[in-house]
């Protein structure tokens, strides 16, 4: 089965750093996975994309060095197995709040034995090579999203489920569920110091963090905290910016 690199990376304790899009775009999908990205992930939650295009951004990820990842909608297993089966390397999951939740992530990831994932690899194994239903279940990552006080109570369970290869935190929705606003992960209150926390247990657990960043200087600081792998923001507000940068600078 072809390799995760992100597994390689992580064995080595190298950065990774993550492209998000959420416009339904394969010729998008096929751009960013040149641009140097370790890996991209399609967002079937927040970003306007349907089950069919996110096939195509995948096979258009596939073309290029970057790995194919996805968030899934949510902690569904039908729609996660889809997912596995349309080609993804590994899943986001939003809103794991606790143990059970989790576990039931994890068993949607991975095939009979340590799993419930029905057989029908499909376009996976296309991508995944032959023997993909032999090493899937070591090559697949399975990331819980962190974003909500309940999982911050419950973290250490949460880290402690067999199969977590590495955690993911939700900023926005985790700053929400404290009472603060959206970006308040750069101030120094409640979802900055729950932040910290979450990192604090997971390095002692063992188990690699990603995090959303907004942009890349707050991504240089979230790697030189510790975190194992940073979102670089998401395309629509990296495009919009662009745009305005363009504009500023025409008529400056």
């Amino acid at each position: 089965m072809r390799r995760n690199e992100l597994k390689s990376l992580l064995a080595k304790g190298e950065p990774i750093t993550n492209a998000w899009l959420s416009i339904a775009s394969s010729y998008l999908a096929e751009g960013a996975g040149h641009q140097g990205f370790d890996c991209i992930t399609v967002d079937l939650q927040h970003g306007m994309i349907g089950f069919e295009t996110a096939i195509a951004m995948l096979q258009a990820i596939s073309a290029t060095p970057s790995v194919p990842l996805v968030r899934a909608p949510s902690n569904s297993a039908e729609k996660i197995m889809h997912l596995l089966d349309a080609g993804a390397y590994g899943v986001i999951c939003p809103m794991i709040s606790t143990k059970e939740q989790t576990e039931r992530f994890v068993a949607a990831c991975r095939y009979p034995p340590r799993g419930t994932r029905s057989f029908g690899p499909a376009r996976g194994k296309l991508y995944g090579g032959p023997d993909y239903f032999q090493a899937a279940n070591d090559e697949i990552l399975a990331v819980p999203m962190i974003e909500t006080a309940e999982a911050l109570e419950n973290i250490d369970q949460i880290l402690g489920v067999q199969g977590v290869d590495m955690i993911y935190i939700g900023p926005n929705d985790l700053a929400l569920d404290l009472g603060e606003q959206p970006g308040a992960e750069t101030m120094d209150g409640a979802t900055s110091k729950a932040i910290a926390h979450i990192l604090s247990r997971a390095r002692s657990a063992g188990i690699a963090t990603g995090i959303f960043c907004a942009d890349g200087k707050l991504a240089q600081q979230r790697l030189r905290e510790g975190f194992d792998l940073v979102t670089l923001g998401n395309d629509f507000n990296q495009l919009m910016d662009a745009m305005k940068l363009a504009i500023a600078t025409a008529k400056s």
